[in-house]
């Protein structure tokens, strides 16, 4: 069982930065970050292997947004920068066991709500 904690929400301005955190109890593998705007369905934002090695992102994200782990703390990180209004959604952090099925994970967090001002 693996328990997912996100934190790091929040207001911030178009073009402004914020990082997300996702402190997990329980032994983590890749790692997600996902998010759902208001009407419309959750996505797939970033990915991490075990290592850090492998990273993957949405288009909408690349260049933007960069996802790195402290696996000492278990924690992963989604650093966002060049927000954009329509980067407005809960966001979540997700377990899987490999860079493969991360889309869809085994285990989800409660989600931190972002919301961008333009």
């Amino acid at each position: 069982q693996v328990q997912l904690v996100e934190s790091g929400g929040g207001l911030v301005q178009a073009g402004g930065s914020l990082r997300l955190s996702c402190a997990a109890a329980g032994r983590t593998f890749t790692m997600g970050w996902f998010r759902q705007a208001p009407g419309k369905e959750r996505e797939f934002v970033a990915a991490i292997s075990w290592k850090g090695l492998i990273t993957s992102y949405a288009d909408s994200v690349k260049g933007r947004f960069i996802v790195s782990r402290d696996n000492a703390k278990n924690t992963v990180y989604l650093q966002m920068n060049s927000l954009k209004p329509e980067d407005t959604a809960v966001y979540y952090c997700a377990s899987a066991p490999n860079i493969a099925t991360v889309r869809n994970p085994e285990y989800w967090g409660q989600g931190t709500q972002v919301t961008v001002s333009s």
